[in-house]
Parts: structure tokens; C-alpha cells; sequence
């Protein structure tokens, strides 16, 4: 069986930099499992896994812009201390949870506090970055109607 949408991937992976430095990677724990077609993971891999079957292998580099896009300095921000209401202490490196401008959930990142500004990133940490994935298809299946419904795999940790 061949990977296309509606199909349920699982795969071993590695993603690194450019330069080789491993970013993530599944091996010492579970081959990652996805429902192909349903943007569960980022467009470049997606393109690039369509069509092989199980044991193969494929090493590939996605650019930024199909993998976790560009880095966008306006999503870089100073904001009062006072936004972080009933947060005992804000620190660099601390993530929230935020909406964007468009109203979509975003993840930021404090960057920087000085005395009651606070600056925050709202750039994926790995955005504007081209990376390289060496991926290992274990196994492709239909996926169930319910995974199809939800639109991701159904396993131990979820709750539907």
C-alpha cells in the first residue's frame, strides 16, 4: 500500500539543521504515526513521503517556507508585564499559549523582560530554518472513519 491521503503513516525519523545538528528524532521511542492528508505534519515531508511504501527510505530537505515558514520579524513584540496577569514570574524562554492576529492559537516565547515590558516570539523556534529528514516508513493503512472524522490517529492517549 502506498502513502496518499487518508492513509495512516507510521514512520521512524530524524530531523536535523543543515549543518547536521539533530533536532528531533523518534529513535528510543515511538515511530511517529499521522494521518497523511490531514496536516498533521508540515506540507515539505508530506510532499515528499507521497507514494512510498513500507520500508521505504527517504532522506530529504524541506525549505523553510514548507516546513515551518519563513521567520517573520512582526511576530516579534513588546508587551506590557501587565498581560501576564497572575503569573508569578516571567522569564526567557517561558512559552504561552497567545491568538494571532487573525485569531488563530498561536505558542510565544518570552525572548526578553525589562522591568515591565516583556518581548515575545510568536515564530515557531523553528521557523525560518531549512531541515533535513531522514524518514523510515514502517507501515501505511485506511485510515478508520473516526481518525478520518478527528482528523489524527486514535490511540492509548486519546481521549475521544
Amino acid at each position: 500500500m502506498s502513502i496518499a491521503n487518508q492513509k495512516v503513516v507510521t514512520m521512524d525519523f530524524k530531523v536535523s539543521d543543515t549543518k547536521g545538528q539533530v533536532l528531533d528524532s523518534s529513535e528510543g521511542s515511538e515511530p511517529l504515526v499521522y494521518v497523511h492528508g490531514a496536516n498533521n505534519i508540515i506540507p515539505g515531508l508530506e510532499k515528499a513521503l507521497e507514494g512510498k511504501t513500507v520500508g521505504d527510505q527517504v532522506n530529504v530537505e524541506i525549505i523553510a517556507a514548507e516546513a515551518y515558514g519563513e521567520y517573520h520579524d512582526q511576530m516579534v513584540q513588546e508587551i506590557p508585564m501587565e498581560a501576564f496577569e497572575g503569573v508569578e514570574k516571567v522569564e526567557p524562554g517561558m512559552a504561552f499559549h497567545a491568538e494571532s492576529p487573525e485569531g488563530h492559537p498561536i505558542q510565544i516565547i518570552v525572548t526578553d523582560v525589562e522591568g515591565d515590558k516583556v518581548t515575545v516570539d510568536g515564530n515557531h523556534p523553528l521557523a525560518g530554518k531549512d531541515l533535513v529528514f531522514d524518514v523510515t516508513v514502517k507501515d501505511v493503512r485506511d485510515a478508520t472513519a473516526d481518525e478520518l472524522e478527528h482528523g489524527h490517529v486514535h490511540g492509548p492517549s486519546c481521549n475521544h
